[in-house]
């Protein structure tokens, strides 16, 4: 079992940046590939980036390319996400989540979730 816990989310002006954080317990953090995705109020949950175990590979969703990054230290057993150049339509619960395969860009194939952290962007 991974344990995932998410802060940094609040509320920001476009055009304004965050830090997301995801501490992992449980088991060895650096075994896992992992991810954010985020779901806005009505719509499904969508992908957001990943990253493989030891961060050589990461992915990114077309809408956050260019303004996101994810990141990892395997040290301190935390993800992060670096949000810049927010917009409105970021607006959006987001949540970290572990997973065995090498990495992924699909809910199903993740293992564990965190409860997730609001981020609302206003305009």
């Amino acid at each position: 079992q991974v344990q995932l816990v998410e802060s940094g989310g609040g509320l920001v002006q476009a055009g304004g940046s965050l830090r997301l954080s995801c501490a992992a317990s449980g088991r060895t953090f650096s075994n896992y590939a992992m991810g954010w995705f985020r779901q806005a109020p009505g719509k499904e949950r969508e992908f957001v980036a990943a990253i493989s175990r030891s961060r050589g590979i990461t992915l990114y969703a077309d809408s956050v390319k260019g303004r996101f990054t994810i990141s990892r230290d395997n040290a301190k057993n935390t993800l992060y996400l670096q949000m810049n150049s927010l917009e409105p339509e970021d607006t959006a619960v987001y949540s970290c989540a572990a997973t065995n395969n090498l990495i992924a860009t699909t809910e199903i194939e993740y293992n564990y979730w965190g409860q997730g952290t609001q981020v609302t962007v206003s305009s």
